[in-house]
């Protein structure tokens, strides 16, 4: 996204620590049967998630508008937002087992939810980190190609 490296190496760290502590705080509510416990631990790893979704979905506008071209910056900007997007639906399939559900019912949600989140998050992303490389890659074919 043509950050500068010292802010690319910052901004891996930062979500990359806050994605680990955000699971680190989750897993203790997931294996609990306990209501309250789950909710507990639900809204402690809410707070790292709020900050990588807020950076993915707010900080990361200038950086996006960086892009060599519109068709790259809109493709950048729907990876952010399909990423957002995707993020979005864990919390609620964490829910699933808070809400009372429980059995077998409960795990076939959780499931689906999170293969439809992964399947989002992962193949689809996919597809758009590859149009945006291949519109980059055009887009300096490009600038080859013309005369100096």
């Amino acid at each position: 996204m043509k950050l500068p490296r010292e802010e690319t190496v910052s901004l891996s760290w930062k979500l990359g620590l806050a994605s680990a502590l955000m699971v680190a705080l989750g897993y203790p509510g997931e294996i609990q049967e306990d209501l309250a416990v789950r909710w507990f631990w639900w809204c402690l790893s809410m707070i790292p998630f709020c900050y990588v979704v807020f950076t993915l979905a707010v900080g990361l506008n200038e950086a996006t508008s960086k892009q060599p071209s519109p068709a790259a910056a809109s493709l950048a900007s729907a990876a952010r937002y399909l990423t957002v997007l995707s993020w979005c639906t864990y919390p609620f399939v964490y829910m699933v087992k808070s809400v009372g559900l429980a059995g077998p019912a409960a795990t076939m949600y959780e499931q689906v939810g999170y293969s439809v989140a992964d399947v989002l998050a992962k193949a689809v992303f996919g597809v758009l980190i590859w149009a945006i490389a291949a519109e980059k890659s055009a887009v300096e074919e490009g600038c080859k190609l013309l005369p100096n």
